[in-house]
């Protein structure tokens, strides 16, 4: 047998290998951009964040909106001449939709209004806001007064609004029962209205235009 000699062909020479760079198994040469994938997960987030934030402010604007109802009802003036509606309680915007008493006319209370929670009536006397409460008392006896405190009333804030049986000054915290309203004076409780200041008939209280006239000074402070 004929031994065979590999040689190369030709001036052909075997070429020496080169070593070819390695790269990790799943890398890939960054290209400054966001992946799809990526960017339909932000513009998610976005979106679920802007809803949220109109939820939030849907919500707060209709609590506001409740609130702003709930605090605006004040007292007006019967079409039929029966006399003033209340307000909901004591401090209110007495300027708004309040009863304009002129001279020679009164303000008038009907008795059925008139119960252990008390009512207040805005009325507007010679350009003064002013504000009248009467309120049932437990032995069953309707009592009257201002809606401003004896002691603080020139502080602007020195009206009431009940808590339970008791009326609160707004400027003091002072706590009077109504047992008291009509009884005591001169010292931290409403400024009284008592039986002389008033005619009680069997429907109605009636207060004079005179007697609110003299009393607007009390009210040269009030909110």
């Amino acid at each position: 047998m004929k031994a065979v000699s590999l040689r190369p062909q030709g001036n052909a020479h075997p070429r020496p290998l080169q070593a070819k760079p390695s790269r990790q198994r799943g890398a890939r040469p960054a290209t400054g951009r966001l992946s799809t994938g990526r960017l339909c997960s932000l513009s998610f987030s976005l979106a679920l964040a802007l809803v949220l934030m109109l939820a939030f402010a849907l919500v707060g604007c209709t609590a506001g909106s409740q609130g702003t109802n709930g605090s605006s009802t004040n007292s007006t003036s019967n079409s039929d001449g029966t006399g003033t509606q209340p307000a909901d309680n004591g401090g209110s915007a007495a300027k708004k939709d309040a009863q304009t008493i002129a001279e020679g006319e009164s303000l008038q209370i009907p008795l059925s209004d008139i119960s252990t929670t008390a009512s207040f009536y805005p009325i507007v006397v010679n350009g003064t806001a002013m504000e009248v409460l009467a309120v049932k008392a437990p032995d069953g006896s309707i009592r009257t007064a201002f809606n401003t405190c004896e002691v603080c009333y020139d502080s602007g804030r020195g009206y009431y609004q009940q808590d339970g049986d008791a009326l609160v000054c707004q400027n003091c915290g002072n706590r009077f029962k109504t047992s008291q309203v009509e009884v005591e004076s001169n010292g931290c409780n409403p400024w009284p209205i008592f039986p002389q200041d008033k005619t009680v008939d069997e429907d109605s209280i009636d207060i004079s235009y005179d007697f609110l006239l003299a009393s607007t000074k009390v009210f040269a402070n009030w909110k």
